[in-house]
């Protein structure tokens, strides 16, 4: 019996290397979405424990193509409180929308705010406008 073979990921309608150096990191084709998870610098501790990067303490940026150079974005900025309203001026001034502000933990250190966010528009635009929040954010580089 022969393996089945390997399937070809999807090719992503976007300029990934632009997005990559536009946001300072790389991303990964997913499904047909380019996927970035870019984690704060500091620790974070909950009673004592560190939640690593992948249990939501990394950001989720997703591009998905919507044709012409144009992608819908969604995700989730991890903030400090004094990150969040630079943060929200930075996205609205790209033409990015903000969907919702909450946390997730009660007791965490830094203390932190789960901003999410949509748009969809020129996908090197959307990726400028993203990374002019990340520079007012203590991201790891």
């Amino acid at each position: 019996m022969e393996a089945p073979a390997p399937i070809a990921p999807a090719e992503i309608d976007l300029p990934t290397a632009d997005l990559d150096r536009i946001l300072g990191h790389a991303g990964k084709a997913n499904g047909g979405v380019y996927q970035f998870a870019i984690p704060r610098a500091e620790k974070i501790i909950e009673h004592g424990v560190e939640i690593p990067p992948a249990m939501g303490m990394a950001m989720p940026i997703n591009f998905q193509p919507t044709g012409n150079g144009r992608a819908a974005i969604t995700g989730d900025f991890v903030m400090i409180a004094s990150e969040v309203n630079p943060v929200i001026r930075a996205l609205r001034a790209g033409g990015i929308t903000v969907t919702a502000l909450h946390s997730h933990m009660l007791e965490e250190q830094p203390r932190l705010f789960f901003m999410h966010f949509w748009a969809n528009d020129d996908a090197n635009k959307l990726a400028t406008a993203l990374r002019s929040a990340l520079d007012r954010m203590h991201t790891k580089k």
